[in-house]
Protein backbone atom coordinates (compact mmCIF):
# COMPACT_ATOMS: atom_id res chain seq x y z
CA UNK A 1 0.00 0.00 0.00
CA UNK A 2 1.29 3.64 -0.82
CA UNK A 3 0.07 6.84 0.70
CA UNK A 4 1.31 9.94 -0.65
CA UNK A 5 0.27 13.23 0.63
CA UNK A 6 -0.91 15.39 -2.12
CA UNK A 7 -1.50 18.82 -0.05
CA UNK A 8 -1.61 20.05 3.35
CA UNK A 9 -2.99 23.56 3.62
CA UNK A 10 -3.94 25.02 7.12
CA UNK A 11 -6.53 21.96 8.80
CA UNK A 12 -6.82 20.52 5.31
CA UNK A 13 -4.97 17.07 4.44
CA UNK A 14 -5.15 15.22 1.16
CA UNK A 15 -3.82 11.89 0.49
CA UNK A 16 -3.53 9.87 -2.96
CA UNK A 17 -3.82 6.02 -2.14
CA UNK A 18 -2.84 3.17 -3.85
CA UNK A 19 -3.54 -0.59 -3.16
CA UNK A 20 -1.60 -3.33 -5.40
CA UNK A 21 -3.64 -5.52 -7.08
CA UNK A 22 -2.19 -8.72 -5.57
CA UNK A 23 -3.37 -7.41 -1.83
CA UNK A 24 -7.07 -6.97 -3.90
CA UNK A 25 -6.77 -10.30 -5.53
CA UNK A 26 -6.00 -11.84 -2.01
CA UNK A 27 -8.63 -10.67 -0.25
CA UNK A 28 -11.33 -11.63 -2.67
CA UNK A 29 -9.94 -15.44 -2.60
CA UNK A 30 -9.84 -15.38 0.72
CA UNK A 31 -13.51 -14.32 0.83
CA UNK A 32 -14.23 -16.74 -1.77
CA UNK A 33 -12.64 -19.92 0.43
CA UNK A 34 -14.97 -18.56 3.43
CA UNK A 35 -18.28 -18.26 1.49
CA UNK A 36 -17.24 -22.04 0.00
CA UNK A 37 -17.47 -23.37 3.16
CA UNK A 38 -20.90 -22.74 4.05
CA UNK A 39 -22.96 -21.37 1.16
CA UNK A 40 -25.30 -23.84 -0.20
CA UNK A 41 -26.24 -24.62 -3.36
CA UNK A 42 -28.28 -27.51 -5.45
CA UNK A 43 -26.31 -30.21 -6.55
CA UNK A 44 -23.48 -29.98 -3.97
CA UNK A 45 -23.13 -31.08 -0.38
CA UNK A 46 -23.00 -27.74 2.27
CA UNK A 47 -19.00 -26.85 2.47
CA UNK A 48 -18.39 -28.78 -0.97
CA UNK A 49 -19.43 -25.93 -3.69
CA UNK A 50 -16.02 -25.32 -5.72
CA UNK A 51 -14.43 -22.30 -5.23
CA UNK A 52 -14.95 -21.54 -9.17
CA UNK A 53 -18.98 -21.77 -8.69
CA UNK A 54 -18.34 -19.73 -5.94
CA UNK A 55 -16.46 -16.93 -7.76
CA UNK A 56 -18.48 -16.67 -10.72
CA UNK A 57 -21.51 -16.32 -8.87
CA UNK A 58 -20.70 -14.04 -6.26
CA UNK A 59 -17.26 -12.36 -7.55
CA UNK A 60 -19.01 -8.87 -8.68
CA UNK A 61 -20.99 -8.36 -4.76
CA UNK A 62 -18.03 -9.87 -2.82
CA UNK A 63 -15.15 -7.41 -4.83
CA UNK A 64 -18.50 -4.46 -3.72
CA UNK A 65 -17.40 -5.55 -0.36
CA UNK A 66 -13.80 -5.93 -0.41
CA UNK A 67 -14.10 -2.41 -2.14
CA UNK A 68 -15.55 -0.38 0.90
CA UNK A 69 -13.36 -2.75 3.64
CA UNK A 70 -9.92 -1.71 1.70
CA UNK A 71 -11.03 1.89 1.34
CA UNK A 72 -12.73 1.79 5.32
CA UNK A 73 -9.52 0.60 6.91
CA UNK A 74 -6.82 2.19 4.33
CA UNK A 75 -8.60 5.77 5.60
CA UNK A 76 -8.43 4.71 8.93
CA UNK A 77 -4.74 3.47 8.90
CA UNK A 78 -4.08 6.74 7.27
CA UNK A 79 -5.65 8.96 9.79
CA UNK A 80 -3.91 7.01 12.64
CA UNK A 81 -0.58 7.04 10.76
CA UNK A 82 -0.67 10.82 10.61
CA UNK A 83 -2.34 11.37 13.92
CA UNK A 84 -5.32 12.96 12.47
CA UNK A 85 -8.20 13.92 13.96
CA UNK A 86 -10.75 14.16 11.31
CA UNK A 87 -13.63 16.87 12.12
CA UNK A 88 -16.03 15.89 9.43
CA UNK A 89 -16.47 12.48 7.61
CA UNK A 90 -13.48 12.37 4.64
CA UNK A 91 -14.29 12.71 1.20
CA UNK A 92 -13.33 9.43 -0.95
CA UNK A 93 -13.15 10.06 -4.63
CA UNK A 94 -12.47 5.67 -6.26
CA UNK A 95 -9.85 6.51 -9.07
CA UNK A 96 -9.20 3.11 -10.37
CA UNK A 97 -10.51 -0.38 -9.39
CA UNK A 98 -11.22 -3.99 -10.75
CA UNK A 99 -10.45 -7.16 -9.64
CA UNK A 100 -6.94 -7.52 -11.83
CA UNK A 101 -6.31 -4.24 -11.43
CA UNK A 102 -4.95 -1.75 -8.70
CA UNK A 103 -7.33 -0.05 -5.99
CA UNK A 104 -6.44 4.14 -5.70
CA UNK A 105 -8.30 6.41 -4.21
CA UNK A 106 -7.72 9.84 -2.77
CA UNK A 107 -9.28 10.99 0.75
CA UNK A 108 -9.50 14.71 1.33
CA UNK A 109 -10.23 15.65 5.13
CA UNK A 110 -10.44 18.41 7.51
CA UNK A 111 -8.70 18.07 10.64
CA UNK A 112 -9.39 19.18 14.00
CA UNK A 113 -6.62 21.45 15.28
CA UNK A 114 -4.60 21.19 18.81
CA UNK A 115 -6.06 23.36 21.28
CA UNK A 116 -3.85 24.56 24.54
CA UNK A 117 -6.78 25.71 26.32
CA UNK A 118 -5.44 28.89 29.18
CA UNK A 119 -5.91 29.77 31.80
CA UNK A 120 -8.84 29.69 33.62
CA UNK A 121 -7.65 31.19 37.06
CA UNK A 122 -6.77 34.35 35.05
CA UNK A 123 -10.57 34.95 34.49
CA UNK A 124 -12.91 37.53 36.53
CA UNK A 125 -16.22 37.31 36.27
CA UNK A 126 -18.92 39.06 37.68
CA UNK A 127 -22.53 37.00 38.73
CA UNK A 128 -25.55 39.36 38.59
CA UNK A 129 -28.03 38.36 40.72
CA UNK A 130 -31.84 39.59 41.89
CA UNK A 131 -32.86 39.05 45.27
CA UNK A 132 -36.76 38.13 45.79
CA UNK A 133 -38.11 40.17 47.94
CA UNK A 134 -41.82 39.67 49.82
CA UNK A 135 -43.27 42.30 47.32
CA UNK A 136 -42.84 40.29 44.49
CA UNK A 137 -44.07 37.24 45.66
CA UNK A 138 -47.38 39.20 47.03
CA UNK A 139 -47.36 40.53 42.95
CA UNK A 140 -46.87 37.34 41.35
CA UNK A 141 -50.01 35.79 43.58
CA UNK A 142 -51.96 38.90 42.56
CA UNK A 143 -50.70 37.79 39.31
CA UNK A 144 -51.58 33.89 39.48
CA UNK A 145 -54.87 35.33 41.39
CA UNK A 146 -55.79 36.97 38.07
CA UNK A 147 -55.55 34.31 36.07
CA UNK A 148 -57.89 31.95 37.97
CA UNK A 149 -60.32 34.45 38.23
CA UNK A 150 -63.99 33.64 37.61
CA UNK A 151 -66.33 35.71 35.11
CA UNK A 152 -70.29 36.52 36.49
CA UNK A 153 -73.51 37.37 34.55
CA UNK A 154 -73.73 41.08 35.46
CA UNK A 155 -76.60 43.42 34.08
CA UNK A 156 -74.40 46.38 32.30
CA UNK A 157 -72.51 47.85 29.97
CA UNK A 158 -69.18 45.86 28.75
CA UNK A 159 -65.76 47.43 29.87
CA UNK A 160 -62.20 45.80 29.36
CA UNK A 161 -61.49 43.16 32.01
CA UNK A 162 -65.09 42.06 32.06
CA UNK A 163 -65.98 39.33 29.57
CA UNK A 164 -68.28 39.15 26.93
CA UNK A 165 -70.61 35.51 25.95
CA UNK A 166 -70.61 35.55 22.46
CA UNK A 167 -71.21 33.78 18.79
CA UNK A 168 -69.66 35.14 15.68
CA UNK A 169 -69.51 33.99 12.31
CA UNK A 170 -66.45 35.32 10.33
CA UNK A 171 -66.59 36.40 6.13
CA UNK A 172 -63.76 37.12 3.99
CA UNK A 173 -64.58 38.47 0.64
CA UNK A 174 -69.00 37.75 1.78
CA UNK A 175 -67.47 34.01 2.09
CA UNK A 176 -67.48 32.47 6.01
CA UNK A 177 -64.06 30.58 6.43
CA UNK A 178 -62.76 27.81 8.50
CA UNK A 179 -62.46 28.25 11.94
CA UNK A 180 -63.88 31.35 11.69
CA UNK A 181 -67.21 31.01 13.65
CA UNK A 182 -67.90 30.00 17.05
CA UNK A 183 -70.86 30.17 19.91
CA UNK A 184 -71.14 30.44 23.58
CA UNK A 185 -67.60 31.75 23.38
CA UNK A 186 -66.32 33.50 26.55
CA UNK A 187 -64.21 36.44 25.41
CA UNK A 188 -62.23 38.61 28.21
CA UNK A 189 -61.88 42.12 26.80
CA UNK A 190 -58.79 43.84 26.68
CA UNK A 191 -57.02 40.25 26.59
CA UNK A 192 -55.71 40.62 22.91
CA UNK A 193 -56.71 36.73 22.58
CA UNK A 194 -58.27 37.72 19.10
CA UNK A 195 -57.31 39.55 16.04
CA UNK A 196 -55.88 43.44 17.05
CA UNK A 197 -59.16 45.94 17.02
CA UNK A 198 -61.49 42.73 17.48
CA UNK A 199 -62.23 43.23 21.29
CA UNK A 200 -62.04 47.09 21.19
CA UNK A 201 -65.26 47.11 19.17
CA UNK A 202 -67.23 44.95 21.65
CA UNK A 203 -65.94 47.32 24.73
CA UNK A 204 -69.83 49.24 25.34
CA UNK A 205 -71.91 46.84 24.31
CA UNK A 206 -74.82 44.70 26.10
CA UNK A 207 -76.49 41.62 26.31
CA UNK A 208 -78.75 41.09 23.07
CA UNK A 209 -76.46 43.39 21.30
CA UNK A 210 -75.38 42.76 17.69
CA UNK A 211 -72.21 43.88 16.15
CA UNK A 212 -70.32 43.76 12.75
CA UNK A 213 -66.72 43.64 13.44
CA UNK A 214 -64.63 44.65 10.68
CA UNK A 215 -60.66 43.82 11.24
CA UNK A 216 -58.13 42.51 9.37
CA UNK A 217 -56.14 39.82 10.01
CA UNK A 218 -52.17 40.61 10.75
CA UNK A 219 -49.47 40.10 8.02
CA UNK A 220 -47.61 37.57 9.99
CA UNK A 221 -50.94 35.69 10.75
CA UNK A 222 -49.76 31.67 11.41
CA UNK A 223 -52.34 30.84 8.64
CA UNK A 224 -50.99 32.09 5.34
CA UNK A 225 -54.14 32.25 3.52
CA UNK A 226 -55.52 34.86 5.99
CA UNK A 227 -52.54 36.54 6.58
CA UNK A 228 -53.01 40.27 5.18
CA UNK A 229 -56.91 39.71 4.26
CA UNK A 230 -60.14 41.79 5.63
CA UNK A 231 -62.74 39.97 7.80
CA UNK A 232 -65.87 40.82 9.23
CA UNK A 233 -67.43 38.63 12.15
CA UNK A 234 -71.21 38.72 12.84
CA UNK A 235 -71.35 39.04 16.43
CA UNK A 236 -74.06 38.43 19.13
CA UNK A 237 -74.04 39.33 22.54
CA UNK A 238 -75.36 36.90 24.59
CA UNK A 239 -74.56 38.12 27.98
CA UNK A 240 -72.01 40.77 29.54
CA UNK A 241 -69.65 39.06 32.63
CA UNK A 242 -67.92 40.79 35.10
CA UNK A 243 -64.86 39.25 37.19
CA UNK A 244 -65.26 37.96 40.64
CA UNK A 245 -62.67 38.96 43.19
CA UNK A 246 -60.58 36.30 44.32
CA UNK A 247 -59.01 36.49 47.98
CA UNK A 248 -55.53 35.46 48.05
CA UNK A 249 -55.79 33.90 51.69
CA UNK A 250 -55.71 29.47 52.57
CA UNK A 251 -58.81 29.20 50.88
CA UNK A 252 -57.21 30.13 47.74
CA UNK A 253 -54.49 28.08 48.30
CA UNK A 254 -56.22 25.03 48.98
CA UNK A 255 -57.90 25.74 45.73
CA UNK A 256 -55.08 24.96 43.94
CA UNK A 257 -54.31 21.59 46.04
CA UNK A 258 -51.91 23.44 48.75
CA UNK A 259 -51.87 23.19 52.01
CA UNK A 260 -52.40 26.68 53.14
CA UNK A 261 -50.95 30.20 51.97
CA UNK A 262 -47.66 30.06 53.05
CA UNK A 263 -47.30 27.12 50.82
CA UNK A 264 -48.17 28.41 47.92
CA UNK A 265 -45.92 31.56 48.82
CA UNK A 266 -43.00 29.15 49.29
CA UNK A 267 -43.91 27.82 45.69
CA UNK A 268 -44.26 30.77 43.70
CA UNK A 269 -40.84 32.30 45.38
CA UNK A 270 -39.43 29.25 44.62
CA UNK A 271 -40.46 29.12 40.90
CA UNK A 272 -39.11 33.27 40.51
CA UNK A 273 -35.85 31.74 42.11
CA UNK A 274 -35.62 29.08 39.60
CA UNK A 275 -36.31 32.04 36.84
CA UNK A 276 -33.76 34.46 38.15
CA UNK A 277 -31.18 31.10 38.92
CA UNK A 278 -31.89 30.69 34.91
CA UNK A 279 -31.24 34.52 33.93
CA UNK A 280 -28.16 34.89 36.32
CA UNK A 281 -27.02 31.72 34.63
CA UNK A 282 -27.25 32.53 31.36
CA UNK A 283 -25.54 35.68 31.64
CA UNK A 284 -22.68 34.50 33.27
CA UNK A 285 -22.00 31.62 31.00
CA UNK A 286 -21.91 34.42 28.02
CA UNK A 287 -19.33 36.48 30.26
CA UNK A 288 -16.82 33.22 30.61
CA UNK A 289 -17.95 32.66 26.71
CA UNK A 290 -16.56 36.23 25.75
CA UNK A 291 -14.10 35.65 28.07
CA UNK A 292 -12.99 32.38 26.51
CA UNK A 293 -13.46 33.69 23.27
CA UNK A 294 -11.01 36.52 23.38
CA UNK A 295 -8.45 34.25 25.12
CA UNK A 296 -8.51 32.04 22.05
CA UNK A 297 -7.82 32.48 18.44
CA UNK A 298 -6.95 28.89 17.13
CA UNK A 299 -7.78 28.09 13.27
CA UNK A 300 -11.17 26.14 13.16
CA UNK A 301 -11.97 23.99 9.87
CA UNK A 302 -13.97 25.40 7.27
CA UNK A 303 -16.29 22.40 6.81
CA UNK A 304 -17.38 22.77 10.23
CA UNK A 305 -18.07 26.70 10.47
CA UNK A 306 -20.48 25.53 6.60
CA UNK A 307 -22.01 23.48 9.03
CA UNK A 308 -23.12 25.81 11.87
CA UNK A 309 -23.61 28.84 9.23
CA UNK A 310 -25.88 26.49 7.57
CA UNK A 311 -27.60 25.73 11.09
CA UNK A 312 -27.69 29.54 11.74
CA UNK A 313 -29.26 30.37 8.13
CA UNK A 314 -31.84 27.63 8.40
CA UNK A 315 -33.08 29.08 11.75
CA UNK A 316 -33.37 32.51 10.56
CA UNK A 317 -35.41 31.41 7.86
CA UNK A 318 -32.49 32.51 5.45
CA UNK A 319 -31.92 31.83 1.56
CA UNK A 320 -30.75 28.04 0.69
CA UNK A 321 -30.00 27.29 4.52
CA UNK A 322 -33.81 27.52 5.18
CA UNK A 323 -34.20 24.29 3.40
CA UNK A 324 -33.48 20.87 3.54
CA UNK A 325 -32.39 18.73 6.95
CA UNK A 326 -29.74 17.64 8.91
CA UNK A 327 -28.35 15.49 5.97
CA UNK A 328 -28.93 17.90 3.59
CA UNK A 329 -26.62 20.66 5.50
CA UNK A 330 -23.65 20.08 3.06
CA UNK A 331 -25.72 20.41 -0.10
CA UNK A 332 -27.17 23.42 1.27
CA UNK A 333 -24.04 25.04 2.07
CA UNK A 334 -22.58 24.39 -1.41
CA UNK A 335 -25.96 25.69 -2.71
CA UNK A 336 -25.55 28.67 -0.56
CA UNK A 337 -22.10 29.26 -0.96
CA UNK A 338 -22.63 29.62 -4.98
CA UNK A 339 -25.54 31.97 -4.48
CA UNK A 340 -25.99 35.19 -6.23
CA UNK A 341 -28.66 36.82 -3.54
CA UNK A 342 -27.36 39.83 -2.88
CA UNK A 343 -29.27 39.86 0.37
CA UNK A 344 -28.73 36.05 1.42
CA UNK A 345 -24.78 37.14 0.49
CA UNK A 346 -25.46 39.38 3.30
CA UNK A 347 -26.62 37.39 5.66
CA UNK A 348 -24.17 34.71 5.07
CA UNK A 349 -21.39 37.31 5.57
CA UNK A 350 -23.08 38.75 8.81
CA UNK A 351 -23.69 35.34 10.60
CA UNK A 352 -20.04 34.26 9.87
CA UNK A 353 -18.59 35.32 12.77
CA UNK A 354 -21.25 34.08 14.79
CA UNK A 355 -20.46 30.34 13.02
CA UNK A 356 -16.67 30.62 13.66
CA UNK A 357 -17.24 31.81 17.12
CA UNK A 358 -19.65 28.91 18.25
CA UNK A 359 -17.73 26.19 16.52
CA UNK A 360 -14.31 27.19 17.96
CA UNK A 361 -15.84 27.33 21.49
CA UNK A 362 -17.61 23.96 21.09
CA UNK A 363 -13.81 22.81 20.26
CA UNK A 364 -12.55 24.59 23.32
CA UNK A 365 -14.74 23.15 25.46
CA UNK A 366 -15.41 19.66 24.80
CA UNK A 367 -10.91 19.75 24.47
CA UNK A 368 -11.42 21.17 28.23
CA UNK A 369 -13.67 18.19 28.63
CA UNK A 370 -11.92 15.40 27.17
CA UNK A 371 -8.69 16.32 29.36
CA UNK A 372 -10.39 16.40 32.57
CA UNK A 373 -12.06 13.34 31.64
CA UNK A 374 -16.18 14.95 32.58
CA UNK A 375 -18.79 12.92 31.51
CA UNK A 376 -22.12 12.63 31.79
CA UNK A 377 -23.64 10.05 34.07
CA UNK A 378 -26.50 7.78 32.64
CA UNK A 379 -28.93 8.89 35.72
CA UNK A 380 -28.60 12.87 34.51
CA UNK A 381 -28.78 11.61 31.15
CA UNK A 382 -32.30 9.59 31.86
CA UNK A 383 -33.32 12.83 34.11
CA UNK A 384 -33.01 14.93 30.95
CA UNK A 385 -35.18 11.92 28.81
CA UNK A 386 -37.87 11.93 31.73
CA UNK A 387 -37.59 16.05 31.57
CA UNK A 388 -38.34 15.63 28.03
CA UNK A 389 -41.32 13.12 28.70
CA UNK A 390 -43.04 15.52 30.94
CA UNK A 391 -43.51 17.63 27.85
CA UNK A 392 -45.24 15.34 26.07
CA UNK A 393 -47.79 13.94 28.78
CA UNK A 394 -49.84 10.65 27.99
CA UNK A 395 -46.74 9.80 25.46
CA UNK A 396 -43.82 9.48 27.91
CA UNK A 397 -43.14 6.02 26.85
CA UNK A 398 -42.71 6.93 23.24
CA UNK A 399 -40.57 9.84 24.39
CA UNK A 400 -37.83 7.47 26.16
CA UNK A 401 -37.91 4.81 23.52
CA UNK A 402 -37.28 7.67 20.99
CA UNK A 403 -34.13 8.58 22.87
CA UNK A 404 -33.55 4.88 23.63
CA UNK A 405 -33.34 4.22 20.08
CA UNK A 406 -32.14 7.49 18.57
CA UNK A 407 -28.29 7.43 18.98
CA UNK A 408 -27.95 10.51 17.00
CA UNK A 409 -31.32 12.11 19.55
CA UNK A 410 -29.43 10.91 22.52
CA UNK A 411 -25.66 13.05 21.63
CA UNK A 412 -27.73 15.87 20.89
CA UNK A 413 -29.77 15.54 23.80
CA UNK A 414 -26.09 14.44 25.72
CA UNK A 415 -24.24 17.43 24.30
CA UNK A 416 -25.96 20.56 26.44
CA UNK A 417 -25.35 17.87 29.58
CA UNK A 418 -21.59 17.91 29.24
CA UNK A 419 -21.35 21.70 28.10
CA UNK A 420 -22.37 22.96 31.33
CA UNK A 421 -20.51 20.22 33.59
CA UNK A 422 -17.39 21.77 31.48
CA UNK A 423 -18.56 24.88 32.29
CA UNK A 424 -18.91 24.85 35.66
CA UNK A 425 -15.99 23.20 35.88
CA UNK A 426 -14.24 26.31 34.45
CA UNK A 427 -16.02 28.64 36.54
CA UNK A 428 -14.98 26.96 39.88
CA UNK A 429 -11.00 28.00 38.77
CA UNK A 430 -12.41 31.51 37.40
CA UNK A 431 -12.50 34.64 39.75
CA UNK A 432 -16.23 34.89 40.36
CA UNK A 433 -17.84 37.77 42.03
CA UNK A 434 -21.19 38.91 42.89
CA UNK A 435 -23.44 41.77 42.30
CA UNK A 436 -26.75 42.41 43.73
CA UNK A 437 -29.35 44.08 40.87
CA UNK A 438 -33.38 44.37 40.57
CA UNK A 439 -35.20 42.17 38.55
CA UNK A 440 -36.05 44.17 35.68
CA UNK A 441 -32.62 45.17 35.41
CA UNK A 442 -31.50 41.36 35.38
CA UNK A 443 -34.27 40.79 33.02
CA UNK A 444 -33.26 43.82 30.65
CA UNK A 445 -30.07 43.07 30.41
CA UNK A 446 -30.01 40.02 29.70
CA UNK A 447 -32.66 40.75 26.90
CA UNK A 448 -30.08 43.48 25.58
CA UNK A 449 -27.61 40.66 25.04
CA UNK A 450 -29.24 38.16 22.91
CA UNK A 451 -28.36 34.76 22.28
CA UNK A 452 -25.03 33.52 24.87
CA UNK A 453 -23.54 31.57 22.32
Amino acid sequence: MQIIESSAEGLKRAYRIKVDAKDIGARLESRILEISRTVRMPGFRPGKVPASIVRKTHAKALMGEILQDTVDQTTRETLEKNNLTPALQPRIEITKFGENDDLEFSIEVEVLPEIEPGEFKDISLERVVAPITDAEVDEALTGLANQQKRFATAEKVSENGNAVLIDFLGRIDGTPFEGGAGEDFELELGSGRFIPGFEEQLVGVQAGDKRDVSVTFPEDYPAKEFAGKPAVFEVTVKEVRAAADVTVDDTFATSLGLESLEKLKELMKGQLERTRGGLTRQKLKRALLDALAERHTFEVPPGLVNVELETILRQAGVGAGAAGDAEGVEANAEAAAAAVDPEVEAKRAEFMPIAERRVRLGLLLAEVGRRQNLQVKPEELNRAIAEQARQFPGQEKAVFDYFRNDQMALAQLRAPLLEDKVIDYILELAQVTERQVSFDELRADEEDKGDAA
